[in-house]
């Protein structure tokens, strides 16, 4: 779901500006998203955490306009790599802002991730392109975004922190268009409709597998998102990654894998 969208932004990037791109999605996703509200009603709306749901949607939001200024600037899997380098920035968020220590196996994660992302931003070529570090960029907001709902699962239900987001997103992404506004075509519509179907699934199909098996079995199939996304790339744009990137990549999902993992339990006598 998040490479298919991948994909639809990519094609909508030709013809639109991003602020355009960004509010599109967000508010095909709000509307998709209306069914839930109509079968369930208003009682699962309010919430006593709305500050935090603010900054999480902010935070997000910000993570969108960059990643999705990277995939129209970068090859598609180097723009979902780059933003998929999220969780190894978490660590540090959450021990300067929740004070959480950092074990030394999330450590050594830290450092090969980090390894990982030099590759693919290749120093002394990738330096010429900002886009590269725009997508950098998106993974640090991301990352603020998912230690935000860190903070408020004990009281949030998923669906409503993703309810929260779509519907402040699409509020806040209105306002560029008040001097950034241009037409969409159809076609263009259409892709974007589907880019904003494929997001909120994708959201909502990734909540529903934590609510299953824990962090540490489902994230490392997150990374799959990287190989639909080279897949996709060769398919419709002819890219093909180089071999750094493809070395960064593996460290990358490598470190994410180390970081989710949860010490194992002990083995009884």
């Amino acid at each position: 779901m998040f490479a298919s969208m991948g994909v639809a932004v990519r094609y909508s990037s030709v013809t639109l500006p991003n602020e355009v791109i960004v509010f599109l999605r967000n508010g095909f996703g709000l509307l998709f998203l209306l069914p839930w509200l109509f079968r369930n009603g208003l009682k699962n709306i309010p919430t006593k955490r709305l500050p935090e749901q603010i900054f999480r949607a902010f935070s997000g939001l910000a993570a969108m306009y960059c990643f999705f200024y990277a995939i129209a600037h970068l090859k598609l899997a180097e723009a979902v790599l780059l933003n998929f380098s999220a969780p190894l920035f978490i660590p540090l968020i959450a021990l300067i802002w929740l004070g959480e220590s950092v074990p030394p196996r999330r450590i050594l994660a830290i450092i090969i991730g980090f390894a990982g992302i030099c590759l693919i931003l290749k120093p002394g070529v990738m330096l010429l392109k900002p886009a590269a570090f725009i997508g950098l960029a998106s993974a640090v907001f991301a990352a603020l975004a998912m230690v935000t709902i860190r903070r408020m699962s004990d009281t949030e239900p998923a669906i409503r922190i993703v309810f929260y987001f779509s519907m402040i997103s699409t509020l806040v992404s209105a306002v560029p268009l008040l001097w950034k506004w241009q037409l969409p075509a159809l076609d263009t519509i259409l892709v974007m409709a589907l880019a904003g179907i494929a997001a909120t699934m994708g959201q909502l199909l990734l909540t529903f597998s934590y609510s299953l098996s824990p962090a540490a079995q489902i994230g490392p199939y997150t990374y799959s998102t990287v190989i639909f996304a080279a897949l996709y790339g060769w398919l419709f744009w002819a890219e093909t990654p180089d071999i750094l990137t493809i070395i960064g990549a593996i460290l990358i999902g490598i470190a994410g894998i180390v970081a989710m993992q949860k010490k194992a339990a002990p083995i009884p006598d």
